[in-house]
């Protein structure tokens, strides 16, 4: 009796984890921009207001309220903030920060950002290195995307110093760049995760006489979820590529709250079936996801030399990354089908956990 116990711990633990690991990713976006011959590089770093708040004390009456005069008041300290953890060099020698100009708000996923002006003075236009440093003391998980003329780069804890060099790139390295960033972007999009788990924990299951039963033949869950996946690929694929090629221009705000919507109902419909043949359902919400996905290479940006290329290569990558996640779950599920507590604790109980998740961030993006 111990094992389902522990299948049930481990399963909720891991999905409350990747709830609370949604919650404490973060990130910002800097970007610059050089027009020859001119040696200056000119842009703006986007600092989500919250994670600013833990380095620097913006809320200066202690009302859980940030308001436009504290951040003014605060110019000082964020000024030594930027210059503490942005370095620019070029052949060694550090090129002169200013950080001059009139502050803006801007928001991503829902969430305020502060928008900081940047200008580094630099000695000619030969290659640069910049050097990240901020957040990663309390945030492990922080990300910067990094743009400096149209090429795109993912600062982290384990990548925190990157060289840009403004010659072409070619086919190759924009392919495995994209690919890259598609791969992390699914393994980091926790909606999107858990949203495949939801349809994945019924993959294995059959309904008959209003109860769930195991199929018993593998190579029919193998066929169900392979008609599943791909309806799910085949939709995002379309939509991703649509949305980054500006064909549609979805509102962010309502795809991100469709999606919260899809995963809530796809993790009810396992407790309470109303739809039994989950391909074009699944089909339909793929659609949103794939706009997500987009937002996502959007604030990415797409290769200047490539643009089709660094599509197609993000693509591959978001799909690699499903099928990792496909190839873990899928064994481990098809091992427990044929248990009760498989069939009445875990994959209810778990549905329901992703359902609570799921409608949180209904109303967050609401």
């Amino acid at each position: 009796m111990k094992t389902p116990y522990l299948f049930i711990m481990t399963l909720m633990l891991c999905i409350f984890s990747m709830n609370s690991f949604a919650h404490q990713l973060s990130t910002s976006y800097i970007t610059l921009n050089n027009n020859a011959p001119s040696n200056q590089y000119a842009g703006n770093w986007q600092i989500n207001i919250t994670d600013l708040e833990h380095e620097v004390a913006l809320d200066l009456d202690k009302n859980g309220q940030i308001s436009w005069t504290e951040i003014k008041a605060k110019r000082g300290s964020i000024t030594r903030f930027v210059n503490d953890n942005l370095k620019v060099t070029q052949n060694d020698q550090l090129c002169l920060l200013k950080s001059e100009g009139t502050y803006q708000l801007d928001n991503h996923f829902n969430q305020p950002y502060l928008v900081i002006p940047l200008l580094f003075n630099c000695k000619n236009v030969s290659p640069i290195t910049l050097t990240y440093s901020a957040f990663f003391n309390t945030d492990a998980n922080h990300k910067s995307i990094v743009n400096i003329n149209d090429v795109s780069r993912v600062f982290s804890t384990d990548d925190a110093k990157q060289t840009f060099s403004f010659e072409q790139s070619s086919y190759l390295s924009t392919f495995n760049q994209y690919v890259y960033q598609g791969v992390l972007h699914i393994w980091i999009g926790i909606d999107h995760i858990l949203f495949l788990i939801a349809l994945l924990l019924t993959c294995v299951l059959t309904r008959s006489n209003k109860a769930w039963q195991g199929i018993s033949s593998k190579k029919q869950i193998i066929k169900h979820t392979a008609w599943i996946v791909t309806a799910f690929t085949l939709a995002h694929s379309i939509t991703l590529t649509a949305t980054a090629m500006n064909l549609v221009s979805p509102n962010s705000r309502w795809v991100e709250l469709g999606i919260a919507l899809s995963v809530l109902f796809a993790a009810l419909n396992n407790v309470w079936p109303l739809v039994l043949r989950l391909g074009w359902l699944t089909f339909a919400f793929g659609l949103l996801h794939g706009m997500g996905f987009a937002s996502v290479l959007g604030e990415l940006g797409l290769s200047s030399d490539y643009q089709l290329l660094s599509i197609l290569a993000f693509n591959l990558g978001v799909e690699i990354g499903q099928l990792s996640i496909l190839l873990i779950a899928l064994p481990v599920l098809i091992y427990a089908r044929n248990y009760t507590w498989y069939k009445k604790w875990v994959m209810p109980m778990g549905s329901v956990a992703i359902a609570i998740i799921a409608l949180q961030w209904s109303i967050e993006r609401f």
